[in-house]
């Protein structure tokens, strides 16, 4: 896994959603500041679910730090676009079918499920600097509280 020190190359092309349109960027244009990246497994599933509601509540509060959030999944678009007037999400959703953020940060895992091994991108989040550097890593997100974890996180770093 990418450790803090270390720049990303963010230009590869995703699909992102943000206040109800579609659009499609290089990853890097979508880093405009300080931002929280933050990778998920899937929409509509209960640790996900968790993950995605603490972030949207805490939105309003990382903004006014000058920190962008961004979460990142296997979801397409249209996926997204209801999960997002679902839970009330005002942040920017990646589509990311193809695992480029996480191959980009080195962080796919093996995985098992129902007996299967499989990788799969890691459930982490990543604070980055617009330029792709990363100031921090949360290895493992705490899916209850993210928006907690987040803030004891941030405030160990020097102002945006």
């Amino acid at each position: 896994m990418i450790t803090p020190g270390q720049r990303l190359d963010l230009s590869f092309s995703v699909q992102s959603v943000r206040d109800g349109a579609r659009e499609e960027s290089s990853f890097a244009r979508l880093v405009r500041r300080r931002t929280v990246v933050s990778v998920y497994m899937r929409n509509n599933t209960g640790s996900c679910d968790r993950q995605i509601a603490s972030l949207a509540a805490a939105a309003p509060e990382f903004a006014t730090l000058g920190v962008d959030l961004i979460a990142v999944s296997r979801d397409t678009c249209a996926s997204h676009l209801k999960y997002a007037a679902k839970q009330g999400v005002t942040f920017t959703l990646v589509s990311d079918p193809e695992d480029a953020f996480s191959r980009a940060a080195d962080a796919m895992v093996e995985k098992s499920m129902y007996g299967k091994k499989y990788l799969g991108p890691a459930r982490a989040a990543y604070v980055l600097e617009p330029d792709g550097t990363v100031l921090a890593v949360i290895e493992k997100v705490d899916t209850a509280d993210h928006a907690a974890q987040l803030r004891t996180l941030l405030a160990t770093l020097p102002a945006a």
